[in-house]
């Protein structure tokens, strides 16, 4: 199994459309075997996706995500757990003991210039 976090100084990047990086996580019998960092290349909300579907992520633990890049990720198939925060190593752990639960958090209190930025995936 493979999990991608956002991630940032070793925590969980808060918004998933803008993540710079995200540390890869490959889980054997529950057990993470290695990690490494990949550049999301600034690809944006859609592309996104469609790097992690590249990478055969089954996993995304993030914070914030907005409604079309889930959908484009559910597509993809792959399980979102979304409204994590800090630490992504402990996130990694608790998903895979089972107590990382989605708190369902939507990026859908954009302001302003983001909004626009919303249909342009």
């Amino acid at each position: 199994m493979k999990i991608a976090v956002t991630y940032e100084n070793g925590n969980i990047f808060s918004h998933f459309g803008k993540t710079k990086t995200f540390k890869m996580y490959e889980v054997v019998d529950n057990q993470v075997i290695s990690s490494e960092v990949l550049d999301s290349n600034g690809e944006g909300h859609s592309a996104l996706a469609g790097l992690l579907a590249g990478q055969a992520v089954d996993v995304l633990i993030c914070g914030g995500i907005g409604e079309g890049a889930q959908a484009a990720l559910a597509e993809a198939g792959i399980e979102v757990c979304s409204g994590a925060e800090g630490d992504a190593d402990q996130a990694v752990e608790a998903y895979l003991k089972g107590e990382l639960v989605s708190s369902g958090v939507n990026c859908d209190h954009h302001h302003g210039e983001e909004q626009e930025e919303e249909g342009h995936g």
